[in-house]
C-alpha cells in the first residue's frame, strides 16, 4: 500500500531542484528604481528604506554602471527636486533633476534607462497633476505629462513610466512622442495602480505626499480585479509597449490574470513597503532576510511578471550570479 508516485524523487538533492525549477529568476529581469536628489551632495540613506540611498547628481552615472555590472536589466530614475510650484514645472524642465541625470547615465554606460513621468514629486500640493477647485483636473494634465515625455525621451530616456493613473494618459504620451520624432521611446504603463497603503516610505523619502485629500479618485480600488483588467486592456489599446501592476505581493491574482489573459510584457513593482517590511522582519530575527527576498521575488515572477521593480535588485542579482556560478 506504499505510493508509486513518490514526487520527492524530483526534490532529492539541490542539483536535481535546480534542473527541474519551472521558473528560473534571472538579473535581467530585475529594475533598481534609484532616486537622485538635487538637494544634497552626498549619498543619503533612506531611513525608511534601509540599504537605499538618495543619490546626487554627480553620482549617478558611477551608480548606474555599478548596477549594469551586476546584469540588472534596467534602472528607474526617481527626480526630488528644491523647485515646485502648482503645475509641478520642474518636471519637463530640460535641465531639470531627472532630465540631467539620464544624460549622466548614458554618458557613462549602456543600461536602459526607464524614467518615472508623474507630477506628484514636483507640485507645491503633492498631487499628480493640474488641479482645479482641489480636484486633480484629468484633461489638463494629460497635456502636462506630454510635455515630460518629450523632455525625457529628448534627454535620452529609452522608456517613459507614465505613473499618475489619469484616463487616456497613454494615448496623449504616446502622441506627443510620436509628434516630436520619439517614436522608437517606449511607455511602460503603469496600468493596474492600487491606492495602496504600501507606498508610504517612498513618499516620505521624495515628498510627494498630498498635501490635502488622497489619490484614490484615480488609483484602483484594492478590492477591483475586474476593473484592473479593463484599466490594464485600455492602455494595451492607447499604445503601452508595457502594463504594470503596483504593488506586487498583495496582487498576485492581478498579475496572473493579466499574464493569462494579454500579450504585452507585464512588469511587477514591489514597492517601498514589501521591501520594509522584509528588512523589518529580518532586522528583527524574524525572518531569513536573504530567503524572504528570493523566496517573494520567485513568487512575483511565478505569477506570470516578465519584469520586476524592486529596491532588491543589486542585491538579488548579486545572489543570483552567485547561485548560477557566474
Amino acid at each position: 500500500m506504499y505510493p508509486q508516485e513518490r514526487m520527492r524523487r524530483l526534490r532529492a538533492t539541490p542539483r536535481m531542484r535546480r534542473m527541474l525549477r519551472e521558473d528560473a529568476l534571472r538579473p535581467e529581469q530585475l529594475v533598481q528604481p534609484l532616486f537622485v536628489d538635487e538637494n544634497i551632495a552626498e549619498r543619503r540613506e533612506v531611513v525608511t528604506l534601509p540599504g537605499q540611498y538618495a543619490l546626487p547628481l554627480g553620482k549617478v552615472g558611477e551608480e548606474c554602471s555599478r548596477i549594469e555590472r551586476l546584469g540588472v536589466g534596467a534602472v528607474l530614475l526617481f527626480g526630488i527636486t528644491c523647485r515646485k510650484d502648482p503645475l509641478g514645472s520642474e518636471a519637463w524642465n530640460h535641465e531639470g533633476v531627472v532630465q540631467s541625470a539620464v544624460r549622466e547615465a548614458k554618458t557613462a554606460c549602456d543600461i536602459p534607462i526607464i524614467t518615472d513621468l508623474c507630477l506628484c514629486e514636483y507640485t507645491d500640493h503633492g498631487h499628480c497633476g493640474q488641479l482645479r477647485h482641489d480636484q486633480v483636473d484629468n484633461d489638463a494634465t494629460l497635456e502636462l505629462y506630454g510635455r515630460i515625455a518629450v523632455s525625457q525621451a529628448r534627454a535620452g530616456a529609452d522608456m517613459v513610466a507614465p505613473s499618475g493613473m489619469m484616463d487616456g494618459q497613454v494615448a496623449a504620451i504616446r502622441s506627443a512622442l510620436d509628434r516630436e520624432g520619439f517614436q522608437g521611446t517606449g511607455i511602460m504603463a503603469y496600468s493596474a495602480k492600487f491606492a495602496s497603503c504600501f507606498y508610504g516610505p517612498f513618499r516620505d523619502m521624495v515628498g510627494s505626499a498630498p498635501s490635502n485629500g488622497d489619490r484614490r479618485s484615480h488609483q484602483m480600488d484594492p478590492a477591483n480585479a475586474r476593473q484592473a483588467m479593463r484599466e490594464m486592456r485600455l492602455d494595451a489599446e492607447e499604445g503601452a509597449d508595457m502594463l504594470m501592476v503596483k504593488p506586487a505581493l498583495p496582487y498576485l491574482d492581478i498579475i496572473c490574470r493579466a499574464r493569462d489573459e494579454l500579450e504585452l510584457p507585464i512588469c511587477a513593482y514591489q514597492v517601498s513597503g514589501e521591501y520594509a517590511m522584509i528588512r523589518s522582519a529580518a532586522a528583527n530575527g524574524m525572518i531569513d532576510g536573504r530567503q524572504a527576498m528570493m523566496e517573494s521575488l520567485s513568487c512575483i515572477q511565478r505569477a506570470g511578471a516578465d519584469i520586476i521593480i524592486t529596491y532588491f535588485a543589486t542585491e538579488a542579482a548579486r545572489e543570483l550570479r552567485c547561485v548560477n556560478g557566474a
